[in-house]
C-alpha cells in the first residue's frame, strides 16, 4: 500500500515504536495521521510535532476502540491503515497475577481484534485497508520470565495469521512486527536479560521496517534478522529448540529451588 494521501491510526504513539511510526510515517505524505494513546499529554506532543491530530484511548476498552473508529471515520476521514501498537510487559511466571494476565489478553491481543471487529467490513466495503499490529519475537520465540507477555504474543501473532488468511483476498493487507529487544521505556533495564541476547535496536529501525513491509504488503517484519533463523531451527527440531531455550533461561533467569 502506498502511504501517500492515506488516513492513518497509530496507537501507542506517545512513545517508542508508536511514536516512532508517527515520525516516520509524516515521510511518506499521508493525508492525516490520529496519534492515539491512554498518554493523553504525550499523544497530543507527538501529534504536535508531526502535524496530526491526538486521540486518547483505552487499548483495552472493545467500547473505546469502538468510538474511536466511529469518530475518525465520521469527523476526519475513512481510515486506511490501523497501526494497532500498544502493548504491555508484564515479568513474571506461574506467580503472575490473574489481573497482569487479563490486562495482558486485552492491551496484546483484544486490542488488535477489536480494530479489526470495528473496521474491517467497513474496510471491505470500500476496497480494502492494512493492518499492522505490533507483536514480538516472543509471539513467535516466547519469552524468557514473562509468561502472560509470551503466551499474549503468541496469540497476536495467531490472530494475525487469521486475519491475513480469512480476509487476505478482500483487499486487507496485515503486517505483523515481531522485534526482539526495542529500545524503548518499556525495555529499560533489561539490556542484559534474555530479551536482548542479540541486541537492542532503536524504534526508529522497527518503525522503517515496518513502513516497507505496508508498502510491499509483506506479513512478516522481522527486524532483528536473525529471528528467522531460530524460527527454522525451532520448527526443524522443536525438541532441541526448548532445550536451547532453556539453556539461556539458566544463563539469564535460572530457577530456584522455590
Amino acid at each position: 500500500m502506498d502511504l501517500h494521501g492515506k488516513t492513518i491510526v497509530i496507537t501507542g504513539a506517545a512513545t517508542g515504536i508508536g511514536r516512532a511510526l508517527a515520525i516516520a510515517m509524516t515521510g511518506c505524505n499521508p493525508k492525516h495521521i490520529i496519534c492515539a494513546d491512554l498518554d493523553r499529554l504525550g499523544a497530543q506532543r507527538t501529534a504536535d510535532e508531526i502535524g496530526g491530530r491526538a486521540y486518547t484511548l483505552d487499548v483495552g476498552s472493545d467500547h473505546a476502540i469502538a468510538a474511536m473508529i466511529d469518530v475518525i471515520e465520521h469527523e476526519i476521514a475513512p481510515i486506511d491503515v490501523f497501526c494497532s501498537n500498544a502493548g504491555i510487559l508484564r515479568i513474571g511466571g506461574l506467580e503472575t497475577s490473574l489481573t497482569d494476565w487479563q490486562q495482558s489478553w486485552d492491551i496484546n491481543v483484544m486490542a488488535h481484534v477489536s480494530a479489526a471487529r470495528h473496521l474491517v467490513p467497513r474496510m471491505i466495503k470500500r476496497g480494502g485497508g492494512h493492518f499492522l499490529n505490533i507483536a514480538s519475537a516472543a509471539g513467535l520465540l516466547n519469552q524468557i520470565g514473562a509468561v502472560s507477555y509470551g503466551v499474549s504474543k503468541h496469540a497476536a501473532v495467531g490472530f494475525s495469521e487469521w486475519l491475513a488468511i480469512t480476509h487476505g483476498d478482500q483487499g486487507i493487507g496485515v503486517s505483523v512486527a515481531c522485534p526482539q529487544a526495542v529500545k524503548t521505556a518499556m525495555t529499560k533495564g533489561m539490556e542484559h536479560s534474555a530479551a536482548a541476547v542479540d541486541g537492542m535496536i532503536s524504534a526508529e529501525d522497527v518503525a522503517r521496517s515496518c513502513i516497507e513491509a505496508i508498502e510491499n504488503n509483506r506479513f512478516l517484519v522481522l527486524p532483528h534478522a536473525k529471528v528467522e533463523g531460530y524460527i527454522q531451527a525451532k520448527a526443524a527440531d522443536y525438541d532441541r529448540w526448548i532445550t536451547g531455550m532453556q539453556r539461556l533461561r539458566d544463563k539469564f533467569d535460572p530457577p530456584t529451588a522455590d
